[in-house]
This record gives C-alpha cells, structure tokens and sequence, in this order.
C-alpha cells in the first residue's frame, strides 16, 4: 500500500514545499504566513498581493487538488482493488458455468477429488469443482478449473455448479457420510445425473446406492485390486 501511494504523496509535498518557497521568493513573506496562504489562498487578498502571486497560487492549488486525488485513487485502488477484482473474477467463473452443459461436478478437492477433477479436465471435459475449504478454493483456482465455494451437501452450491444439466457428480470428500448426503441431493435436484460417491469401506457400500448413487468407489480396494493386477 505505501508503495503505491509514495509518488503521490510526494508529488504532494513537492507541491508544498515549492508553493510555500514560491509565496516567499514572490512576495517576501514569512514562512508562516506563506503556509497560511497556501491553506487559504483567498486570504492573500488581505495583502493585496499582484496578479504574478495570484497565477502562481492558482497552479499550486490546482497541483496540490490533482496530487490529492492521485493520492485517493492510490488508497482506494489498494483498499478496494482485490475486492473489485475477486467479483469481477467470480462474475466471469459464473457466466462460465451457467454455459456448461454435459458437465462433471466433483465434490471435495482434496488428493482424490483433485486427481480427478484435473484427469478430466486434462481429457477436455468441462469440470466444476464445489469445495468449501478457503486453502483448497485457491488451489482449484492455482489449477485453472471453474469453482463454487460452498458445502455440497447443500442445494445452493450444487444448483450454482449447474447440476440440472451436469451429465456426473463425483462425491469426493474425505467423509462417506458427507458423500451419502451429496448422493441423496444430486439424486433429488437432478434424478438424470450419474452420481457417483466415494466410501470409506464396504459397509458404507450399500448405503450409498440406496441414496441414489450409481457408481460407489472404495478408492482402498481400488488401488489394491490395481496393485494386484500389476504384480500378476
């Protein structure tokens, strides 16, 4: 911020400085009085100053109004500047989402959900990432993938990652019940979406279909079967 703002403010002083030693070189008064005369310029009418000390104040109330301005515009630049910046970002990521369709949803970004989420993008098909963790919004955005911050388990995330036309959802958060209720959501806004909800273990299995899941992926005896293929 005071990076910003330092050539302003020193234009400013500049202004001073030179109006006070122009008052004094021009007309020969005290520093006192010359300072007064630039807080108040109409009262060198008391002095009955001549039309060479009157040009020189006008450029120097002129100088110090504009160098007054910069140093708002810098201020509230520095204030304001990310805010206008994040909505206007926010703005674009909506007007980008509200045009998928066919899309993938995934849930939750941690190590699962990110593997995913940029397996598909990387594969040319349109992701939305839903997350609520502040740290992991950042790094959907450090990865270039369209984001809605919010709880999945919520039905205002998921109708604003366009659930109603989204061909997938991937429930991809660390905690099968939180999955399970994504499924019973997704399910009800969108009975046509393929849902898909990763669990813990095989006891959450059956659960998760009944809540509307279609796929129910145990990422643990995933990557042992896969091991298992590899070593065969």
């Amino acid at each position: 911020m005071l990076k910003r703002a330092f050539p302003p403010i020193a234009l400013f002083s500049l202004v001073c400085v030179v109006g006070v030693a122009g008052f004094v070189y021009l007309e020969g008064v005290s520093l006192v009085v010359a300072a007064f005369w630039l807080l108040d310029p109409t009262s060198m009418e008391l002095y009955g100053v001549g039309d060479r000390v009157r040009a020189f104040s006008l450029v120097v109330t002129v100088s110090l109004i504009l160098s007054t301005l910069w140093i708002g515009e810098s201020v509230l630049g520095v204030v304001f500047g990310g805010q206008v910046q994040e909505e206007l970002k926010r703005m674009q990521t909506k007007r980008h989402i509200d045009e998928m369709t066919d899309h993938m949803i995934v849930c939750g970004y941690g190590s699962f959900g990110r593997t995913i989420a940029n397996t598909l993008s990387n594969a040319g098909r349109d992701v939305v990432v839903v997350e609520r963790d502040e740290h992991r919004i950042e790094a959907v955005q450090e990865d270039d993938i369209p984001s809605v911050r919010g709880d999945a388990r919520m039905e205002g995330p998921l109708q604003e990652a366009g659930i109603e036309r989204a061909e997938a959802l991937v429930g991809a958060i660390d905690d099968s019940n939180a999955n399970i209720e994504i499924a019973i959501l997704a399910s009800q806004l969108a009975p046509d979406v393929r849902v898909i909800v990763r669990v813990g273990n095989q006891r959450y299995s059956k659960l998760a279909r009944r809540a509307g899941a279609d796929n129910v992926i145990i990422p643990e005896i995933r990557s042992g079967q896969d091991v298992s293929q590899s070593i065969l």
